[in-house]
């Protein structure tokens, strides 16, 4: 799991705890331990400004480094899983960029903003590098998410629908009325109905998944 630009905080530990209940192996992956080994903050604006600040210190070359290793530990303990990368927020971008990697069998990207704008670090958006992507992808965006407009899932669909015109593989899925971090109890954004159908994508309840 890759969590949002507020760390490894309360909420991504039970993430991560309802996937081992449901009987996943979950790792959550501290894409910020470089300049916060620690970071686990809580979602007022003054914790928002610290987590953007790390955000922003982060490359797509170390994100892709972290998620290679978390890769390899899990395929030195369950040499035959299926390995799923799933991330939230800043998270959701970088397992865009995940899906790139070796030995990724499916990555969710839960409203990752930027992807069709933006890499981290610098250089071409991160949707150019979709002819990378080998493994199932699976995009989540909320209709009212602000940090998402709706000419940015437009783009992020058409690539996706070119790349993979039967929707196979590559998806984009989207919630009416969710805002940002729909899926986080935690947050004021929270949408219990978005969140259930999330969670049903994300153990394998929705037949199209």
């Amino acid at each position: 799991m890759l969590p949002e630009v507020f760390g490894v905080n309360a909420w991504v530990r039970g993430v991560v705890e309802r996937f081992a209940a449901q009987g996943h192996p979950a790792l959550a992956v501290p894409l910020f331990a470089r300049t916060a080994p620690d970071l686990e903050l809580a979602y007022d604006a003054s914790d928002l400004a610290e987590g953007r600040r790390h955000k922003d210190a982060t490359t797509s070359e170390q994100i892709l480094t972290d998620v290679a290793a978390a890769v390899s530990w899990f395929r030195a303990r369950y040499p035959q899983a299926a390995i799923h990368v799933v991330g939230f927020c800043f998270g959701g971008h970088a397992a865009f960029l995940a899906a790139t990697l070796p030995g990724v069998e499916h990555a969710f990207d839960f409203y990752g903003a930027g992807v069709s704008r933006m890499r981290p670090g610098g250089g071409e958006p991160s949707l150019a590098l979709l002819p990378e992507i080998k493994a199932r992808l699976t995009c989540v965006f909320g209709t009212a998410d602000p940090l998402i407009p709706a000419e940015d899932r437009e783009a992020m669909g058409a690539a996706l629908n070119k790349a993979d015109p039967a929707g196979q593989r590559l998806r984009v899925v989207e919630f009416a009325g969710a805002d940002h971090g729909f899926m986080c109890e935690a947050r004021s954004s929270f949408n219990p109905q978005a969140s259930a159908q999330g969670w049903r994508l994300l153990l394998g309840d929705d037949p199209g998944v």
